[in-house]
């Protein structure tokens, strides 16, 4: 038997949606201004507390909360600090396992009273575990409890009723995003840093560097200069990039041919095939530093009109090759 929805009242709503949806907005801004007078000293010593754990920070919250501390667990680890969120009412039922010594322990109820946290506090004074807890009552038994205290107080919710968390969850949001970034400036997390957190994002692919891209090893069209063109032409086909590079005895790059250079040289030479690769090559291709970003690459090429890069070493030692198509795909911009 499915589950009927509320009734519609026939009377017709004092404002309209627009009007009610702008309402809702001002008192969540409000609320989210209003933390900046409530800012002190606790929240200089809660990052600390973080900042030092040698562990994790497990978050946790109940209903509404716990959806908001989920959230925050997500941006605390995609910016250098590892955290996962744990079920208050889970962890009371076996789930305590999961806190290991070095842990810190993140909590948000507004009330400060919910019963599944306060039921925790006794075990993580047993376990050693710090509690920083975000309340909008300081007098609450969580934020008694608690290391450190992080008051998130709200004049009102943005519900009309003034029941359904609206603003409190906003404010709580944006204090444990507050939290996550003061971390990421203390840490000295970098772009970089969040490119290897996010590598499937557009960030991290502009991030990439050409060693990362590159086609390497076995995945490497080259050949030394005395290979046969026979033997350069089979290398080129095999490898699929329509160019291969030309390396001396130690491995540095010293020409490459590719297929416009193959056309070329077929129409000019009739014996090309009794000629070495070294015979035929173009010296000095262009090259790039295994180091620099796929958007240079991509760059070099364009400026240049050729469609594959070498990656060398600052002493010329062959490393691989970007190829155009392959920083397409990426979609760098």
């Amino acid at each position: 038997m499915s589950a009927s929805r509320p009734a519609v009242r026939p009377e017709a709503p004092a404002r309209s949606p627009r009007e009610v949806a702008r309402q809702v907005i001002e008192i969540e801004a409000a609320a989210v201004a209003g933390l900046l007078p409530q800012l002190d000293g606790s929240f200089d010593r809660a990052v600390a507390l973080l900042l030092g754990a040698s562990g994790r920070v497990v978050c946790t919250g109940m209903g509404k909360s716990g959806l908001v501390l989920q959230k925050i667990a997500a941006t605390l680890s995609s910016t250098g600090t590892p955290a996962f969120f744990l079920h208050p009412a889970e962890a009371v039922h076996g789930d305590l396992g999961a806190i290991v010594p070095g842990d810190v322990v993140l909590a948000a109820s507004f009330s400060g009273t919910t019963e599944e946290l306060l039921r925790l506090v006794s075990t993580l004074k047993r376990l050693g575990t710090p509690l920083v807890a975000i309340t909008g009552s300081p007098k609450s038994p969580l934020a008694r409890h608690a290391e450190v205290h992080l008051t998130a107080a709200i004049d009102q919710e943005a519900c009309p009723l003034n029941l359904a968390p609206t603003a409190s969850t906003t404010a709580t949001l944006a204090l444990g995003d507050a939290l996550a970034m003061a971390l990421l400036e203390a840490r000295g997390f970098t772009q970089e840093d969040f490119a290897l957190l996010h590598p499937a994002g557009r960030l991290g692919k502009r991030l990439l560097t050409a060693e990362q891209v590159m086609h390497g090893g076995d995945a490497l069209p080259a050949v030394t200069l005395e290979t046969p063109m026979r033997e350069a032409i089979y290398e080129m086909t095999r490898k699929g990039l329509g160019i291969t590079a030309v390396v001396d005895d130690g491995g540095k790059l010293a020409g490459c041919i590719s297929d416009g250079d193959l056309r070329r040289l077929l129409a000019e030479d009739e014996g090309l095939l009794s000629r070495t690769a070294g015979q035929c090559m173009k010296a000095a291709p262009r090259t790039i530093a295994p180091g620099e970003l796929a958007p240079a690459a991509l760059q070099k090429m364009e400026q240049h009109r050729i469609t594959s890069l070498f990656v060398c070493e600052a002493s010329g030692k062959l490393l691989g090759i970007v190829h155009l198509h392959d920083l397409w795909g990426l979609e760098l911009f």
